[in-house]
């Protein structure tokens, strides 16, 4: 007996393994966001002040991704996906792929615990001092989070291979 084959998922794919879902996203940024704002609400006063580029490492992944997805979306465009050393090679562009998925994942845990953390501040702004001069770097490291999603799914957008336009390469028809 074999096993019965996958059925198809909405995307088409069988595995189910499709675009990344902005709502996946924000629901993990949901979560992250209750549970960064409730451990800093109990653990504030014991954590050292916040830099003001505390989320600059969130700014050079995104850089970095808008750079691959500039160099992946001319590759696809004008040369396509195969094994050519001119083409962008599939494994390779399965690897983007992955890790456009990652870093969009981290950046909605990132965006999730920037967020609870700056609830905590605006709340607390008035009482303590230190929670007026944390809130600059958390806005940087909000806007860094934010910007790292936003590139990460730019770059996922970026893989996806053009539609045939009916061309058959091989007979140039």
């Amino acid at each position: 007996m074999s096993a019965p084959a996958p059925t198809p998922k909405n995307d088409g794919s069988p595995n189910g393994l499709g675009p990344t879902r902005i709502r996946d996203l924000a629901a993990i940024a949901v979560v992250t966001g209750v549970a960064a704002w409730l451990l800093v609400r109990v653990d504030y006063g014991d954590w050292p002040s916040l830099p003001l580029l505390a989320g600059i490492a969130l700014y050079v992944i995104a850089a970095l991704e808008v750079i691959i997805a500039f160099v992946v979306r001319s590759r696809l465009e004008h040369r396509g996906v195969g094994a050519d050393s001119s083409q962008l090679h599939p494994l390779t562009a399965a690897k983007i792929v992955a890790l456009a998925k990652a870093s969009a994942l981290l950046g909605a845990l990132a965006t999730g615990f920037w967020v609870g953390l700056l609830v905590f501040l605006l709340t607390q702004r008035g009482e303590l001092d230190a929670a007026g001069r944390d809130l600059p770097g958390a806005v940087v490291g909000l806007v860094g989070a934010v910007a790292l999603v936003a590139a990460a799914l730019w770059l996922e957008y970026c893989c996806r291979v053009p539609k045939d336009s009916g061309d058959d390469p091989a007979t140039g028809t």
